[in-house]
């Protein structure tokens, strides 16, 4: 690690002082006499309002920068897309020599949930998953330090292949352990986890897309002989968010200080960058080193990229500035404006984040203009069917772990055994409630709140409809709503306890959530005293239990206030298990109501219809009267309409939204990349 002295007292150029503030820093926008500083300035018009060409490309070698992979380290929905989007289209169009390849951070340490070793040669990420690597490079990156101090950190290039996808993995001891601080926060975990280097997230990823484009300045100066320049970026989520600001404001930049050639500048700021954009709710922000992240990736030259970095008129209220929103660095605004094409992760919520302040923030107005402008588009997330089907390989391993127990394998055309799985269910939770060795056995990380033996009414299960929640417990998720819905539910059958259904309700997250759902146990209890006995709730989570209480469900509630895309509906669906969801965000675009699942007439955000019909919304008001309307019509065709129940659980399960069906997500994918549209 070197200090490097690129501000000396021979040029005109300055990092931005580290007690930087927009209010006291003029930013004047005025048109420069210099060519190359006119184009920097009109770079956001030219990506947002003009119809650039897109580049002729018969084959796609493209790289898909992430902060997570599902394959190695996952903590979200985003992790799943980063793994299963190249290897999906790398086997779909092999003959066309068209591939996808994944660069991710190389993490290392221990969180005490997490642990990612590098052993002989054998990279063994959080997900317990195994990698042969091999190194290919070491480069340097420009990057702040401590105190402030500008150095060249190493970077190692590793390379190895896993489920039809090459994986370029970047390495570096101080950005990329996991080892936490002691005092991070218990929430944040793998590669969100301030570590005990106190670098945080926002610092980690900036320090990602930095490393990513040195990696291709040297590709470019063709000083890495083994690897060839992609010919398009694909930049999953915030994590990336500052790379088409550095292919093209740094390159510019670099270009008019005369530090690096127009014949390599126009191979960077010509790559196509696609960002695709998961949940705008958190874009990386950080509120206390503006100045640092930004000299950190714009060096000395950050000044000057500032004072250029000009935004679309009428794009943020907030801001004129690409880099900065209101007076702070935030990871993704630079992509926002600079990447060739915006992609979310369903056709609904791109309609949301363009519409409505309340679900697209900062960002809102600037995707309306790209909406408008056909560079924004919404592709629903794959899922692959075999991977969550209740298929005999899932089965036999259920069966396995819950020992005693015998789960039957169904599809469309046997939903009796999805009958016969309900009263399996029925003996497991009534096990667990009367076992307190076995229930510590099988499920030591989930805590019950008064479980009870309910194999009184095994006899007549398949005549009470069972609905399960087994999603993460975080507000997003609206269990404030369904407990409410629920209670509404226990009135309505407080003259005919015997058909009040079972519930089981529950998750890993916010424990005063849990209370919630203890509570609403309790209350129950006051309108019948047996309605208790039929709502188990739970703390925690177990891939095992949950899919067994999926594999019994008649249905499966999702009150969501938001959901970009939604995948545990899927995951419903494909075991016959009819979602009742909320109508927003990609569950509009993935349940058909009264087809596959069962969906709220209106959907409320902020107290304003986003929604639905203006008469649905005057009668139902708010998404609590709506969801519980939703709730009783899905039971009462439980109870009147047994025919069209049984319909619906096979059109549930005939549903395949796999990445490689035909016109699925991938061949989107792979018209975008072709064309620049869809």
């Amino acid at each position: 690690m070197s200090i490097l002295n690129l501000a000396s007292d021979k040029n005109k150029f300055s990092f931005l002082p580290t007690n930087f503030n927009k209010k006291k820093f003029s930013i004047n926008f005025g048109v420069p006499h210099d060519a190359i500083l006119q184009q920097m300035q009109n770079m956001g018009k030219k990506q947002c309002l003009t119809d650039k060409c897109w580049p002729q490309n018969k084959q796609i070698h493209a790289w898909m920068i992430t902060a997570e992979t599902a394959t190695f380290m996952k903590c979200g929905g985003l992790g799943m897309v980063a793994s299963e989007l190249p290897e999906n289209y790398n086997r779909s169009f092999a003959d066309e020599h068209s591939d996808i390849t994944i660069i991710t951070p190389m993490y290392l340490g221990d969180t005490g949930r997490k642990k990612c070793t590098f052993e002989n040669g054998i990279y063994s990420g959080a997900e317990n998953r195994q990698i042969a690597l091999h190194k290919l490079c070491t480069i340097k990156v420009p990057f702040m330090g401590s105190r402030n101090r500008f150095c060249n950190f190493k970077a190692d290039v590793y390379k190895g292949s896993l489920n039809g996808a090459d994986y370029l993995f970047l390495h570096n001891d101080r950005f990329f352990s996991i080892n936490p601080a002691a005092e991070n926060p218990s929430g944040q975990g793998g590669c969100y986890v301030l570590n005990n280097l106190h670098i945080d997230e926002v610092e980690r990823f900036a320090f990602l897309s930095k490393a990513v484009y040195c990696l291709l300045e040297n590709i470019a100066a063709k000083q890495i002989k083994s690897l060839d320049l992609p010919n398009m970026l694909i930049a999953n989520d915030w994590h990336s968010g500052a790379i088409s600001g550095l292919t093209k404001y740094l390159t510019m930049a670099k270009v008019y200080a005369k530090r690096l050639s127009l014949d390599i500048a126009d191979k960077l700021k010509d790559i196509p960058i696609i960002h695709i954009a998961h949940h705008m709710g958190y874009q990386g922000w950080d509120y206390n080193n503006t100045s640092k992240i930004l000299n950190s990736l714009y060096e000395d030259l950050a000044t000057l990229v500032l004072k250029n970095a000009k935004a679309v008129k009428n794009s943020n209220p907030r801001t004129a500035n690409t880099l900065l929103v209101g007076d702070t660095y935030n990871q993704a605004s630079c992509n926002m404006h600079l990447a060739d094409r915006i992609v979310t992760v369903s056709k609904n919520y791109m309609e949301e984040v363009s519409r409505e302040k309340s679900f697209g923030f900062d960002f809102r107005d600037i995707l309306k203009i790209r909406k408008n402008c056909r560079t924004f588009f919404g592709i629903v997330n794959g899922y692959e069917k075999k991977l969550i089907s209740p298929n005999a390989k899932k089965i036999d391993l259920i069966n396995q772990y819950f020992s005693n127990t015998q789960f039957k394998v169904y599809n469309e055309h046997s939903l009796q055994n999805k009958l016969h799985n309900k009263k399996e269910c029925i003996k497991l939770l009534s096990r667990l409630a009367t076992d307190e060795t076995y229930r510590q056995k099988v499920i030591p990380m989930i805590d019950t709140y008064n479980f009870d033996d309910i194999s009184s009414i095994l006899h007549n299960a398949e005549n009470i409809p069972f609905i399960c929640m087994t999603s993460r417990m975080v507000e997003q998720k609206g269990y404030d709503i369904a407990l409410n819905a629920i209670l509404r539910i226990s009135d309505k059958y407080k003259n005919s306890p015997q058909d009040f259904p079972i519930f089981v309700l529950g998750g890993a997250g916010n424990k005063d959530l849990f209370h919630d759902l203890m509570a609403l146990k309790d209350n129950t209890k006051q309108i019948c005293r047996d309605f208790a006995k039929r709502i188990f709730v739970f703390h925690g989570y177990n891939d095992q239990f949950a899919y067994s209480v999926q594999l019994a469900a008649d249905f499966y509630l999702m009150p969501s206030y938001f959901e970009p895309c939604g995948l545990t509906q899927m995951e419903a669906m494909a075991k016959g298990s009819l979602p009742i969801a909320t109508s927003t965000g990609g569950l509009v675009d993935t349940i058909q109501d009264g087809v596959d699942g069962f969906r709220t007439d209106v959907f409320f955000a902020d107290g304003n219809r986003v929604y639905g019909p203006n008469l649905q919304a005057q009668r139902l008001k708010n998404n609590i009267n709506a969801y519980f309307e939703t709730m009783e019509r899905a039971i009462r065709c439980f109870y009147t309409s047994p025919k069209t129940m049984h319909q619906m659980q096979q059109a549930a399960m005939k549903n395949d939204f796999s990445w490689s069906i035909p016109h699925g997500s991938v061949y989107k994918y792979d018209k975008l990349f072709h064309t620049g549209g869809l």
